[in-house]
């Protein structure tokens, strides 16, 4: 068990310490690192899967139901000449994250660096007043537990691999400096939506920021937790929303424009990666400009 990085009320002096690199570009290499996506078989998780292993990360690309996931995994280890493995997860059953998150760890080299905490749902049903309970515990389940059940499984193998500075295997790990925990929250979590009604979406991922937030605090010695909240994207996850809404939203952000999942890759990078050692607790907004005004 970590020792607590308070006494006494206060935070210990030196909880952490800054890692050491030769280059700038160095300290966003993951070369040799193990990164587990989920929500990994299409949109902002399969461009984030594409950016951690073109930065040199063996990726496991974890899916619900998207069927190319694997072909999406061969894909990615064909092009950067890295590992990468689709795994078929629910990430609601508590149960079947750590499993997976063990099977994982055990495929990619013993070790784990990175989780991606992407897997989510929008809400659908309009206005929370007549939209049916099932949905609202589809979306919380999903969006906000499954981060959650991530956060836990990772910080397991986090702790021991800090604590005992091995991999799985009992070899000494020579690059391991802390995990990353990164989790997809939303601009949703920030502000209310417009025209749309989506209630509980909103308060699920404003419940993922803050849950970051205080995992920051809880595993400062072994690990950081950060969120990325995009804007609108133009990935999958919106395809049911109407062209009417989706001009309404245009007006309303700056750069005019949703934006695309490719985008969104220098953000994940940069709180997987070393170059964001001292950045923790942190939620990264990449919206266009919405929040703003």
């Amino acid at each position: 068990m970590a020792a607590s990085p308070i006494q006494n009320g206060l935070f210990v002096h030196n909880n952490t310490v800054a890692p050491e690199h030769p280059s700038l570009m160095s300290m966003f290499s993951l070369k040799g690192k193990t990164a587990i996506i989920t929500g990994a078989g299409a949109g902002i998780g399969l461009a984030v899967a594409h950016g951690l292993a073109e930065a040199g990360a063996n990726v496991a690309l974890w899916y619900n139901s998207n069927a190319k996931a694997a072909e999406r995994a061969a894909e990615i280890a064909q092009k950067y000449g890295v590992q990468a493995k689709a795994y078929q997860v629910q990430v609601t059953d508590p149960k079947a994250v750590q499993e997976a998150t063990d099977t994982v760890v055990k495929d990619f080299n013993g070790r784990l660096d990175v989780f991606i905490a992407n897997a989510g749902i929008p809400w659908t049903q309009g206005p929370m007043v007549d939209g049916p309970i099932e949905h609202y515990r589809d979306v919380v389940n999903i969006d906000l537990d499954g981060t959650f059940y991530c956060a836990r499984a990772a910080a397991s193998h986090w702790r021991r691999q800090k604590e005992e500075g091995t991999d799985i295997n009992g070899n000494k790990l020579t690059n391991f400096t802390y995990g990353s925990f990164v989790a997809t929250a939303s601009m949703s979590g920030h502000i209310v939506n417009f025209p749309q009604m989506q209630a509980a979406y909103n308060a699920a991922k404003s419940g993922v920021v803050h849950l970051c937030k205080s995992l920051s605090v809880e595993w400062v010695r072994f690990a950081r937790a950060n969120t990325v909240s995009p804007g609108y994207i133009a990935t999958e996850i919106s395809n049911f929303v109407p062209d009417e809404t989706k001009n309404i939203w245009r007006d309303k952000i700056p750069m005019g424009r949703e934006g695309e999942a490719h985008e969104l890759k220098g953000a994940y990078l940069y709180l997987a990666s070393d170059a964001s050692t001292y950045t923790t607790g942190a939620d990264l907004i990449v919206d266009g400009g919405y929040c703003a005004p």
